[in-house]
């Protein structure tokens, strides 16, 4: 019976120590084509009690995702790039769900130093691998609004190309007569090209036209005939185009006063 009664108690001393031991639950991500596992250790203490081998594998498993998440989203600030929109969605779905795991992997590796065993096999590759990854994510996880937002606005300017002809039609339809008199100098519509260069159309057929840094000029189609060019007051059109408010003159999104999609339609 004493033997029992010493043999207990050593027992109990021994689970008691396993316990404590314990590692934290595995938790799993996975982000695009990238998979993971890890553990939050919550600080040195529980970190350098796990076995090298583990978490080993897991410090690298993360340095994997973030390496594959660097280069799969290398061009989601690139709207004219060929891997745009999936390199865009990606940096949406980390932008939700990757900042937490990335906390983690910071915090583990930050404690790592602590651990006896930081020197030996491959950690001072993956501490230092992975140190880098984190700050190159965190910059590309800062810059998914950016990101965003350079996408929303070169969507919005291929819209406004694209429907160029439309809205100038519709000026056109709205300010024009249908028996226009060459000489009229009535004005319907005003757009500036992202190059800088502005047009001012005329229902007539007439337009000037500014470049960047120049004086506006006139130009008169070659098909108005000799008896209507007669007709024609330059200074008239010049002075038309000078009074046309610059807030009206169609500019694609982002590239001037007033710029948007909204034609000018007088």
């Amino acid at each position: 019976m004493r033997a029992l009664r010493i043999v207990f108690p050593s027992l109990c001393v021994l689970l008691s120590a396993c316990a404590a031991k314990q590692a934290p639950p595995l938790q799993r991500y996975s982000l695009g084509m990238g998979r993971a596992e890890y553990r939050n250790y919550g600080g040195a203490k529980a970190l350098c009690e796990a076995e090298p081998r583990w978490l080993s594998d897991e410090l690298s498993s993360l340095n994997g995702v973030l390496s594959r998440f660097l280069a799969s989203t290398e061009h989601a600030a690139q709207p004219d790039g060929l891997q745009h929109a999936e390199h865009l969605a990606l940096l949406q779905e980390a932008s939700q769900t990757l900042g937490p795991v990335l906390e983690i992997h910071a915090q583990n590796l930050r404690a790592l130093p602590s651990c006896g065993f930081h020197r030996s096999g491959a950690f001072p590759d993956i501490a230092r691998r992975g140190t880098e990854l984190v700050k190159d994510a965190k910059a590309r996880l800062d810059g998914a609004a950016g990101a965003v937002a350079a996408a929303e606005l070169r969507q919005a300017q291929r819209q406004w190309e694209a429907e160029a002809p439309a809205r100038e039609a519709q000026a056109k339809q709205t300010w024009c007569s249908a028996n226009v008199t060459v000489g009229s100098g009535d004005l319907y519509f005003a757009r500036q090209y992202p190059n800088g260069r502005t047009e001012w159309l005329f229902c007539d057929g007439l337009m000037v036209e500014q470049p960047p840094e120049g004086e506006p000029t006139l130009f008169t189609p070659d098909w108005i005939s000799r008896r209507d060019r007669r007709r024609i007051q330059p200074q008239k059109y010049l002075d038309a185009a000078k009074a046309y408010p610059s807030e009206e003159i169609d500019r694609r999104p982002d590239s001037g006063p007033g710029a948007g999609t909204e034609a000018a339609t007088r």
